[in-house]
């Protein structure tokens, strides 16, 4: 009963500790902005409204998946409160650039790795960033325009009221934070207020000179000229864009426009004014944040975001384009790190980025960094069948010269996976996993070397895949089934024993046999448990055959036992476990071991080995004949059994037989004999061979000439007929 309160009492513990990091970030936050906001709010009672706001932005940073523009609103909340001055701006970045992944990123199971959190927060800044200038651009215009409608109206009011609305326009109009212009409808500059002249420079005269339609830029919006022509007819009454200027000295000025119609007291059009934030400074931020949250810090190419991009527009394009991908991983780069630390792993990295930069130089190709020691390279054109060849070539050229890092010099090598094809035919994401694929394709084959992608290894690996990660629901859902092929004395033709072999009735693929899975469980781990659970059922229908056969000797129950499952600590007293619990004799299992698990196995490998056959269980050496063990090492192995591989019976299959292979079987079962071994045969398909192989003396056969792996109570009707 301890045991979940200790677990309850730990997760409030953290749950506790991560508002006291949050409600600490919110202090600090509060401090740096305080000093320079306008609000009527107490410090304390500030520190409160920025509590949640401090919570958004962490819940933003933990976000899957995730998405920085909710931190707009972030920005907006500040400016709602009355901390509109620049400094509360750049005092609130500088906090969540230093302290957000310090305090909210966590360091339980939730914890982002440092690169994915400093990315994150680079995002949320720049969105931080826009909605705080967003709401304060709104409300500044807001404001601005009101009140130069206001006095612009006024100028055509009635005479007496006309010497107070002049002091009051002259005074908005002149004191103003952004830039207002008056023309006419013919687009002549009638009167600018000097925050608008210093914008452009400084002189008054440059701006006045200039009409309206001159001030025009090539990245202009292909809607102002639009939006312009309908406010001078009358058709609309105002327009806001982003539009850039050309100052007097050939730099760029980037505003927020807003141009409203005003009218003369009959409702006719009569002039057109200009309301100009200068965006300079937040664009030049935001390109900044841009640049940050798209290339790859270490090495400076492109990041995965970017590259996407990038690949999406190639894969989108029209008109017969084509691309081609090149996926490189180096090979070995991890004995690099362990080897020399991962400050050298990082000048590697850089150099390679280098190398590979100047690989790819012509028109449609870019170069980019996925993460760790994984690159992209792109081209595209109409002839990328064979320019993606010639990049990958290039790529492995320029690998081959020797990297010198600290005195030592070190031969890189690399394995590139190819995809190439036309676009508009598939998604980016299929074509960068073809390439992974691919990739790890080549590195298979021994690395140093490109391979093309093929679609039916592709498929193949896709259903690799897809069985290695639904191997342990599988095990948990009952997939797996035992057929037993009956193993037959040779001598007398009775039942002596049978083989215990694993099937996955897969819900797609179906009945998959130990060649489909075995090795991919042997991969994961999931051997052990799926070992275990083999031998618990074996030996509980031996038992229960025992049972129904007890007239006769024991029935023998042979399991294969896989490499990994040798190197289990747990091997004998799970053995120990099942069998008392069955109730089994020992003498009545065999454990059948390859020969080239064995082959040059240690002292501490056989020692679990031979505890089990000092029990009485029985060792079988499978598959003998197909590996390069020395046969004098068979006096020190604990066998019991010599398991011929089918390979031998082959040979027996031709008429007349191979006299080798005869003599060969021969040798091997006069030596198994004079070491007291026993010996059987797999492969056994005829008469023919049953007969020569009790000529030659093997004890024991199996295979589709006695009878194909079945349910368990074919053996039982075996026994019986064996009984009659």
């Amino acid at each position: 009963m301890s045991i979940p309160a200790q677990s309850s009492g730990t997760s409030a513990t953290q749950a506790d500790g991560a508002e006291d990091r949050l409600r600490r970030f919110a202090t600090i936050w509060s401090r740096a902005i305080f000093p320079s906001t306008a609000t009527s709010l107490t410090r304390t009672e500030f520190e409160q409204h920025l509590l949640p706001l401090a919570r958004t932005l962490s819940d933003i940073l933990h976000a899957r998946p995730f998405d920085a523009a909710p931190a707009g609103a972030v920005g907006g909340a500040l400016v709602a409160v009355h901390c509109t001055d620049p400094d509360a701006l750049s005092s609130t970045l500088g906090v969540i650039d230093s302290y957000l992944v310090l305090y909210c990123g966590d360091s339980g199971a939730t914890a982002l790795p440092t690169e994915d959190a400093r990315a994150r927060c680079s995002r949320i800044q720049h969105a931080v960033a826009g909605g705080f200038t967003q709401a304060l651009r709104e409300r500044t215009l807001a404001e601005q325009e009101a009140i130069a409608r206001s006095a612009l109206t006024a100028r055509t009011q009635a005479d007496q009221a006309l010497h107070a609305t002049q002091a009051r326009f002259r005074a908005v109009f002149d004191d103003a934070a952004i830039g207002i212009g008056i023309a006419d409808l013919d687009g002549n500059v009638l009167e600018v207020n000097d925050t608008l002249t210093r914008m452009f420079g400084g002189l008054e005269h440059h701006v006045l000179s200039h009409r309206v339609d001159e001030w025009v830029h090539p990245e202009d919006s292909p809607q102002l000229c639009k939006y312009y022509g309908e406010l001078v007819r009358g058709e609309r009454e105002h327009f806001r864009v982003e539009k850039p200027f050309y100052r007097n000295d050939g730099t760029v000025l980037w505003t927020n426009l807003t141009v409203s119609l005003l009218r003369d007291a009959d409702g006719r059009p009569e002039y057109q004014l200009a309301l100009m934030e200068d965006t300079t400074e937040r664009r030049l931020l935001n390109l900044r944040l841009r640049y940050e949250a798209t290339h790859d810090a270490l090495t400076g190419l492109p990041n995965r975001t970017l590259f996407f991009e990038r690949l999406e527009k190639a894969l989108g394009a029209e008109d017969g384009s084509r691309f081609g991908l090149c996926y490189l991983d180096l090979d070995g780069f991890k004995a690099v790190n362990d080897s020399l630390g991962h400050a050298a792993g990082d000048r590697l990295l850089v150099e390679v980025a280098d190398r590979l930069q100047s690989c790819a130089t012509a028109p449609g190709e870019m170069v980019a960094r996925l993460g760790g020691d994984e690159f992209v390279a792109l081209t595209t054109g109409p002839d990328t069948q064979k320019e993606v060849d010639e990049l990958a070539c290039r790529i492995l050229g320029a690998l081959a010269v020797p990297v010198r890092l600290d005195g030592r010099e070190l031969t890189v090598r690399g394995s590139i996976g190819i995809v190439e094809g036309p676009a508009r035919e598939r998604g980016a994401a299929e074509v960068l996993r073809s390439a992974d694929i691919t990739m790890y394709r080549a590195k298979s084959a021994g690395g140093n070397r490109f391979e093309l992608a093929d679609a039916e290894a592709d498929a193949r690996a896709i259903t690799r895949h897809g069985l290695t990660t639904a191997l342990p629901a599988a095990l948990e859902r009952g997939e797996f089934f035992i057929e037993y092929q009956p193993l037959v004395h040779l001598g007398d033709g009775t039942v002596h024993g049978a083989e215990a072999l694993v099937r996955w009735c897969h819900p797609q693929h179906g009945v998959l046999g130990p060649d489909r899975f075995i090795p991919l469980a042997e991969h994961t781990g999931l051997i052990v448990p799926l070992g275990r659970w083999v031998l618990e059922e074996s030996v509980r229908q031996a038992n229960f055959w025992q049972e129904r056969h007890s007239d006769g000797g024991p029935l023998r129950i042979n399991v294969n036992v896989s490499p990994t499952q040798l190197h289990h600590p747990r091997l004998v007293a799970e053995t120990v476990d099942v069998l008392e619990r069955s109730g089994l004799e020992p003498r009545a299992l065999c454990l059948e071991v390859t020969e080239s698990a064995l082959i040059g196995a240690d002292d501490d490998l056989l020692k679990p080995l031979r505890q089990l056959a000092d029990m009485g269980v029985d060792i079988a050496l499978d598959d003998f004949g197909t590996g390069y063990s020395n046969l004098a090492n068979l006096r020190r192995l604990p066998v019991s059994v010599l398991k011929l591989d089918r390979s031998f019976t082959q040979g027996m299959q031709r008429h007349p037989a191979d006299p080798v292979d005869l003599k060969i079987v021969e040798g091997i079962v006069s030596l198994a004999h004079s070491l007291d071994l026993a010996v059987t045969v797999e492969g056994v398909e005829t008469a023919a061979q049953a007969e020569q192989l009790r000529n030659l003396g093997c004890d024991t056969a199996q295979g589709w000439y006695y009878a194909r792996p079945g349910a368990p109570d074919r053996i039982h009707s075996l026994l019986l007929a064996d009984a009659v």
